[in-house]
């Protein structure tokens, strides 16, 4: 079955442009915009309440000025943290994003998304799927957008709601390791998503003759990346795609 017609970027803003601005918010995606980046890659995951939210961490502390299980909160006290602060005084005062708000943005600024289904511990991967998908598939045309995971149960559900010609699925690896091929075909996968730390040649060259994209998360040092362009890798995912300008082949 035919996938949507992607034409991948060589490189993607991670979180957003998060080497220069708060990860996973509306203001990184602005400033990848500004900066020349067509694609951005962001998580997404559900408040207590069931509100889809912009967010990595199962957690609070890390990019926010509290603490606490995001799980915990509704979406009243979640605008209520500051989640900007944290990283710099340019950005106090920058408020969790919700899915559409930030899908709004995105359509507005013609940018393709690569949407990651982020299933943290304890929570549903279907209840994840039903809140985010529809509104991303309705938001955003087929070829500007690949939902992605670590979770085949959240992959499973995203392809029960929408076929292979529809919706492009990314299977998320650390390494590709034994069974990349049978996770991938059941899923009717369009990329294999995987570290480039922990990407060999022989994977890498496999996952390309078998006909998917391949996507490498997180290199910064376009030097040290620069023999993965060798071996088929379509596109980067980078804090900073600015660091590799001279860098692509």
């Amino acid at each position: 079955m035919p996938h949507p017609d992607i034409s991948l970027p060589r490189l993607i803003a991670h979180r957003g442009l998060s080497a220069h601005a708060p990860e996973n918010t509306l203001a990184a995606v602005r400033a990848a915009h500004d900066a020349g980046c067509s694609w951005v890659e962001l998580d997404v995951q559900l408040l207590g309440d069931g509100t889809p939210v912009i967010w990595h961490d199962a957690g609070m502390r890390r990019c926010s000025d509290s603490s606490g299980r995001l799980a915990d909160l509704d979406l009243p006290a979640a605008r209520r943290l500051d989640v900007g602060a944290w990283f710099g005084d340019a950005f106090r005062g920058e408020r969790i994003a919700t899915l559409n708000e930030m899908l709004r943005l995105i359509a507005e600024c013609g940018m393709g998304l690569n949407l990651e289904l982020k299933v943290n511990r304890g929570r549903s991967a279907a209840a994840l799927v039903e809140e985010a998908v529809p509104a991303a598939l309705d938001a955003l045309p087929p070829e500007r957008l690949i939902v992605s995971s670590f979770d085949d149960d959240a992959l499973a559900w995203a392809r029960e709601l929408a076929p292979a010609s529809r919706l492009a699925l990314g299977v998320l690896f650390e390494g590709v390791g034994r069974g990349w091929r049978e996770r991938c075909a059941a899923l009717e996968a369009f990329s294999v998503h995987a570290d480039w730390r922990r990407l060999g040649r022989r994977s890498a060259t496999a996952v390309k003759d078998d006909g998917y994209a391949l996507l490498s998360y997180t290199p910064n040092d376009p030097a040290a990346f620069a023999h993965l362009w060798a071996w088929g890798v379509d596109a980067a995912i980078s804090d900073d795609p600015s660091r590799f300008a001279g860098h692509l082949p």
